[in-house]
């Protein structure tokens, strides 16, 4: 179960979420049938818990948000999206970047 301060994203609501957030925001590109997708997900549960409201974590399915995916580039998932101020400010690809690595690059941004 997703923390409850995780946003699910779409193509209807990325805009008002992520590009004009005034907190930075990560978005995690992922798909239910990935496995390390699976993995990653009780990681930013507990970024989500630490975070609080300096910043903003987001799913975006990439099977259900499929423009989504295509504007962003995503070739392979999970990808973790930094944005601060509608701009991408980072990137990780995969789940094995540690808890305190994510919470790290939220705070620098």
């Amino acid at each position: 179960m997703a923390h409850e301060s995780i946003v699910t994203l779409t193509e209807d609501n990325f805009e008002s979420e992520v590009i004009q957030s005034d907190v930075p925001v990560l978005v995690d590109f992922w798909a239910e049938w990935c496995g390390p997708c699976r993995m990653i997900g009780p990681v930013l549960d507990q970024v989500a818990g630490e975070i609080g409201e300096s910043a903003k974590i987001g799913k975006v399915n990439v099977d259900d948000n499929q423009a989504l995916a295509a504007k962003y580039g995503v070739r392979s998932i999970p990808l973790l999206l930094f944005f601060k101020d509608g701009e991408i400010k980072d990137q990780v690809v995969g789940a094995g970047t540690p808890k305190d690595a994510l919470v790290q690059k939220l705070n620098t941004l």
